[in-house]
């Protein structure tokens, strides 16, 4: 999930990264096909240069080799709504086939199974980034048909699609998988399939989506990550398996 991430990033892009595979994605494009990739952390590390994997958004690593560091509301106010941040990294607890994420609660908001961290600025970046690339694991709780909580905006809600909302990001382009990628329609906004990973099949998804999943008329292949993005990966980048687990 990480190489492929990685993959995606364009050389010279702003990119608002959280912790986890998405900053591992891209520290992995920074050290293999886009040097220029500039990081911007929530917590206001501008042009981040980390020498080691940050562990949290305030980790002091993000600061040493950074072009700024400023405050959040200067990273939110003057670079994400002014529409600067070209691409947005975000997961969730829930994904539905519009690509709305739910980190809210799980169950009805008044009376929750279980209550999740919220927010923060992930709403904000679904609404402002250029683009957007959710990352996530597939599983039938995880990708139902309707999150319980729309905690950050996909690409429609009850029929009505984000444009007409004056949203003006793109939103969710790709929804990224340990099994496959999952693309917005263009027409209608819903998550189709759109590649397969090496060994996987349409039945392998279709069994951890809980919607009628739709797909490209030709399904691409995702390549296997290459020996190179590995060594980076396990050796260099995550050496201690904070975030890259088995």
């Amino acid at each position: 999930m990480a190489a492929v991430a990685a993959r995606e990033l364009r050389d010279g892009e702003v990119v608002f990264v959280g912790i986890g595979l998405p900053n591992l994605a891209c520290n992995l494009a920074r050290r293999t096909h886009a040097p220029r990739l500039v990081l911007i952390y929530e917590s206001g590390a501008i042009g981040a240069v980390p020498e080691r994997l940050p562990v949290s958004i305030g980790d002091p690593a993000l600061v040493t080799g950074s072009s700024m560091v400023c405050g959040m509301a200067d990273v939110f106010q003057s670079i994400l709504q002014s529409g600067r941040i070209e691409v947005g990294f975000l997961g969730g607890a829930q994904v539905d086939r519009y690509g709305n994420i739910n980190t809210t609660v799980v169950g009805s908001y008044e009376r929750p199974a279980v209550r999740l961290p919220g927010s923060g600025g992930a709403a904000e970046i679904a609404i402002h980034a250029r683009r957007l690339l959710i990352v996530s694991k597939l599983s039938l709780r995880a990708f139902p048909e309707r999150v319980d909580f729309i905690t950050s905006p996909g690409q429609r809600h009850d029929g009505v699609p984000r444009s007409r909302l004056g949203m003006p990001g793109a939103g969710p382009v790709k929804v990224i998988t340990d099994k496959a990628i999952l693309e917005a329609d263009e027409a209608t906004g819903e998550m189709v399939l759109a590649a397969l990973y090496p060994r996987v099949d349409d039945a392998d998804v279709r069994r951890e989506v809980g919607w009628s999943l739709r797909r490209r008329p030709r399904l691409g292949r995702v390549e296997p990550p290459s020996a190179t993005e590995v060594r980076l990966l396990r050796e260099v980048l995550d050496p201690r398996r904070l975030y890259l687990k088995g």
